[in-house]
């Protein structure tokens, strides 16, 4: 499998997080309910592939490991990302922050502030550090990401 293959096949369970998971966990004041939604979100996105799991995708800053592919179409200006990780709530975190920003040109991701992206979901609060400061090494890596296309 290709990297381009990959990425277009993590853009269906991307965009049914979106419509489903998303507005369940911003509906939901009940933490285990957010945490099982979190649970099961790493289960609907491909495993990545030993081909995929190399040095230069590794996140460094996640106490597991987590890779993070990343796709700009130079024609349209778009992103796509696909991600994987050992740790499940983090694959669901990074999953719920993905499936906001994927397809975005790089001026519409410029607005964004990838940082508060997950916090109106209630989330933080209920995470460990260790996990927040994974999910912030992802989200910072994607903000180099776009930067360098930029």
């Amino acid at each position: 499998m290709t990297a381009h293959e990959l990425i277009l096949q993590s853009k269906a369970p991307y965009t049914a997080i979106a419509k489903h998971e998303l507005p369940a966990i911003a509906a939901s004041s009940d933490w285990q309910n957010k945490y099982r939604i979190l649970m099961n979100l790493g289960k609907q996105l491909p495993v990545f592939s030993s081909d995929f799991q190399r040095d230069e995708l590794l996140i460094a800053g996640c106490d597991s490991k987590a890779w993070l592919l990343h796709q700009y179409d130079g024609i349209t200006q778009k992103h796509y990302w696909a991600f994987d990780s050992e740790a499940r709530v983090v694959k669901g975190l990074v999953a719920l922050a993905i499936c906001q920003l994927n397809g975005l040109s790089t001026n519409e991701l410029a607005k964004i502030d990838l940082t508060a992206l997950l916090k109106p979901l209630g989330l933080y609060q209920n995470i460990s550090p260790s996990r927040q400061n994974g999910l912030q090494a992802v989200l910072d890596k994607m903000a180099e990401q776009i930067k360098a296309a930029s």
